[in-house]
């Protein structure tokens, strides 16, 4: 059987050329041959890349010539198609809508690491990563520091073609006008800490904490550092966020920078507290979103208003993680004070915070106003599950998580925003984090990575069963409305049917892998049960009956498809 094989290459001018050759085989056995086309892809702040691909291609396979080509690691990389990212990598591109002349916008991290190269004068070469937002100067720092030699080898660094190296250019800016494997030359001998290429796959990365300090100018004399939003005067914020938010506006006012994160597709700031060496809270704000006007990532704007994930809108997603902690309850029912949400949400509160960040990239100035979006509290972690492999975790612990995203409709859960952490006894715990996606107007775009995990197939157990049944859709949409949430009808409908699919599902005695299946998509063309039976509801009920009566339809076929899928 033939194949089909990729030859990569890379023009002079940085530009993407990917050819697509029939590779081994006797190709009179084709019966048909794939089409191909020519895509372009947006990277921000370069040319637009051209792009040849086959028409079957998978969003995975897109991504890997890109990372072959360019060394963006393909799980760092967030394809974005007409406002909608491409997020299910086994689905075909052109189930995205993707044709011959599209131009498909590529975002990274900036301070995702780049693979660079250290080349001694004796012909030794050592393998190392460097965050972009990092400048020539902290690079050669960090190489004396990991070099045993007394003689600054660091100071000694050039490019390979001899330049040299202006200390104030960022590593952005080298790695862009060279080679994605940017070569540097050190001029003394040494004995590196790191890893020569030819013994070791292992990297050293140099950290991303950059030092910038805080340039508040007047703005602070105007406005509050950092201050809770509070729509509803007679809601009383918790010990925990309270102090929170006091641990957070010590760090600014001992003028400690805000770090901004290289994970996350919106700007995401960690605040730290008035030591400066502990971080204390996550910032989101509102207008660094994916797609929104200030996004620091490079996604294009968005044209209609809606989101990364059909079903929600740019600038919402602040209020869903907020919304998310309001809904995470304690197992011994609503909250009263800082009792642990059953899947342990972490606290988060709206606020408006004068960041004071300065983006080193830009050369600007702080904020002159303040900006609004959502304080998490930090959760110490040793990582996400996205490092880990998912057998060790508990049963429980992943239960917890599918109960909540079930319940909320998660447009976008995966392991990379669910941390995982050791508690007092040594016991793995798992936090869910990263709610902005949650609670949508459809259930289009709902994902959870946790269904092809093996805890998802076990049953619920009693403690389980007993929360899913203390769960009241309508006494939570009336809490929502009352700490200021105020959800559209279509992300009220589709919460009440989530909670009521969970609930016929778990008294069913159904696995969340079973529940979870009714509410996610295969794929991006077959539409979900869940969808199924709204659209049959829809057939079937008057125009212009009342939510009440619609929900009541809803329940009867639901029902009658339960029992003839699981008799």
């Amino acid at each position: 059987m033939a194949s089909t094989g990729i030859a990569v290459s890379l023009s002079n001018n940085d530009a993407l050329d990917l050819a697509v050759a029939q590779l081994d085989g006797d190709q009179s056995s084709y019966h048909h041959t794939p089409e191909v086309f020519l895509l372009y892809l947006a990277v921000p702040g370069v040319p637009l890349a051209k792009m040849q691909v086959l028409e079957s291609d998978s969003v995975a396979a897109v991504k890997l010539r890109i990372q072959n080509s360019k060394g963006f690691v393909a799980r760092n990389q967030r394809l974005v198609f007409e406002g909608r990212e491409l997020s299910r990598n086994d689905s075909r591109i052109r189930d995205y809508g993707v044709r011959y002349g599209s131009v498909l916008h590529l975002v990274i991290r900036l301070s995702d690491p780049r693979r660079t190269a250290v080349r001694t004068v004796y012909g030794r070469k050592f393998k190392f990563q460097v965050d972009q937002r990092r400048n020539a100067r902290y690079m050669k720092q960090e190489i004396s520091r990991n070099v045993e030699s007394p003689n600054g080898i660091g100071e000694s660094v050039t490019l390979v073609n001899g330049e040299k190296l202006d200390e104030s250019t960022l590593i952005s800016t080298i790695c862009e006008t060279n080679t994605s494997d940017t070569d540097f030359l050190a001029n003394k001998s040494e004995n590196f800490n790191g890893n020569e290429i030819e013994e070791s796959s292992e990297q050293l990365s140099i950290s991303s904490d950059i030092g910038n300090n805080l340039q508040f100018d007047d703005a602070k004399e105007k406005y509050p550092l950092i201050e809770p939003v509070l729509v509803n005067p007679s809601v009383t914020l918790t010990p925990k966020i309270t102090g929170m938010i006091e641990a957070t506006l010590a760090g600014l006012e001992m003028e400690h920078t805000p770090v901004m994160s290289s994970e996350g597709t919106g700007g995401v700031y960690f605040m730290l507290d008035s030591s400066g060496q502990e971080y204390v809270a996550i910032f989101k704000p509102i207008n660094e979103e994916p797609m929104a006007k200030d996004n620091p990532n490079g996604y294009p704007l968005s044209s209609d208003g809606e989101g990364l994930k059909r079903g929600t809108r740019v600038g919402e997603g602040a209020f869903r993680e907020v919304a998310a902690y309001i809904l995470d309850h304690p197992i011994s029912g609503y909250r009263v004070s800082d009792e642990l949400g059953f899947a342990g949400v972490p606290p988060t509160v709206l606020v408006r915070c004068l960041n004071g960040y300065v983006d080193q990239t830009k050369y600007d100035c702080a904020e002159k106003e303040p900006k609004i979006g959502s304080l998490q509290m930090f959760v110490k972690n040793s990582g996400s599950c996205e490092e880990f492999g998912p057998r060790a975790f508990p049963v429980q612990e992943v239960h917890k998580i599918a109960v909540l995203d079930m319940r909320l409709a998660n447009a976008d859960r995966h392991g990379g925003n669910i941390l995982i952490r050791k508690d007092e006894n040594g016991q793995i715990e798992l936090i869910p984090i990263d709610h902005g996606y949650c609670l949508p107007e459809s259930f289009e775009d709902c994902t959870f990575d946790w269904l092809y995990w093996p805890q998802a197939r076990q049953p619920f157990n009693v403690e389980t069963l007993d929360y899913i049944k203390s769960l009241d859709e309508e006494e939570d949409i009336k809490l929502l409305k009352l700490n200021g949430c105020e959800p559209s009808s279509k992300c009220v409908r589709v919460f009440r049917l989530s909670t009521m699919m969970l609930k016929k599902g778990a008294v069913r005695g159904l696995t969340p892998y079973e529940i979870g299946n009714m509410l996610c998509r295969e794929n991006i063309t077959t539409k979900s049960k869940i969808e199924e039976i709204v659209e049959e509801a829809e057939d079937v009920v008057l125009p212009g009956i009342g939510e009440k009566a619609f929900m009541e339809a809803i329940s009867g076929i639901m029902d009658r498809h339960l029992n003839e899928l699981f008799k």
